[in-house]
């Protein structure tokens, strides 16, 4: 994860749930992505190491055990970026142009300029990432799955044009709610300022989803509502499946009004976020820990990635 700001809904439902379930079925790595967040915020990078110990605290309050998984920051491990160099003198750049993530970043993004090098490469970066650990499975959210795709066909050129069988290609592990609309319905992102952060307060979330878009189509409370293509229910499905039977039902029906809806929404958001923010609290009082935890992954994280670069270069007979 990128540490660019606080972590909200969309990471706990599209990635933390996912990788608090594989750190028992996988040797695990989670990385602080602090290059790959520079290569978007680098007119502003002061504040990226706060938020990558806060964005770390929030891994482990939601479950993340880092006795079961290697916890590090990209920036410490320098293979990631002697890889990233050997992918970017055969990656064409067609290859970077048709990502459908770059493409919408510089349509939506309009805050700060994309249109860089070092932008455009995130993907070569990326498959760094993953292929510095020989990565055969990767847990992303449905946007990333072009990303992957990229990472598979540098894996590709590379043994191909080393004659080679050293890297993987490496298959996606998506969640069943691998993408949260944000509070407009479009894809929830801190670049969009749409989110519901999990360290937000009681106070915060509320007013956030009082001002959640719902039914376009439900102008006056006599109106009868589509729950099918409403924002609202498809949070409910994620974090109040089985709850309040007979809300769609009264929806369509016009019993109930989206402002109602919205409270009991807000109401079983706060219920699922408690834990989490109680052990948030507890961590926050002794942030020397997580930067114990932070140097052990890196020493954890370096010999991996050491041991297959060194094969790498093997290869190539550099």
């Amino acid at each position: 994860m990128r540490p660019t700001g606080k972590l909200h809904l969309g990471h706990l439902v599209g990635t933390l749930d996912n990788w608090i379930r594989l750190q028992d079925e996988y040797e695990c790595y989670y990385m602080v992505a602090d290059w790959h967040a520079l290569m978007g915020e680098y007119e502003k990078p002061q504040e990226m190491s706060e938020y990558a110990v806060d964005n770390v605290i929030d891994w482990i309050a939601c479950g993340i055990d880092p006795q079961k998984a290697t916890l590090f920051v990209q920036s410490e491990v320098p293979a990631h970026l002697d890889l990233f160099m050997i992918f970017s003198c055969f990656t064409p750049l067609g290859w970077l142009e048709r990502c459908p993530t770059y493409k919408e970043q510089l349509r939506e993004v309009k805050t700060r300029d994309l249109h860089t090098y070092g932008f455009l490469g995130y993907p070569v970066l990326q498959a760094a990432d993953i292929l510095v650990y020989k990565a055969d499975k990767v847990p992303v959210g449905e946007d990333q799955l072009p990303h992957l795709e990229l990472t598979r066909e540098i894996a590709r050129r590379f043994n191909s044009l080393y004659k080679t069988n050293c890297l993987p290609e490496p298959d996606a592990i998506l969640t069943k709610a691998s993408r949260l609309a944000g509070l407009d319905g479009r894809k929830m992102s801190k670049s969009y300022n749409n989110t519901i952060n999990l360290s937000d307060t009681e106070e915060v979330i509320r007013k956030k989803v009082s001002s959640m878009i719902t039914d376009p189509k439900r102008i006056r409370l006599s109106d009868k509502g589509h729950p099918d293509v409403c924002n609202v229910f498809a949070y409910y499905s994620i974090f109040a499946p089985g709850k309040d039977p007979g809300l769609q039902d009264s929806c369509r029906n016009a019993g109930v009004g989206c402002t109602e809806c919205k409270k009991m929404l807000a109401g079983h958001i706060l219920e699922r976020l408690a834990p989490y923010q109680a052990r948030r609290r507890e961590l926050i009082q002794n942030k020397g820990t997580i930067t114990d935890i932070l140097a052990d992954g890196r020493k954890r994280a370096s010999a991996a990635a050491d041991k297959t670069l060194g094969e790498l270069r093997r290869a190539m007979g550099l």
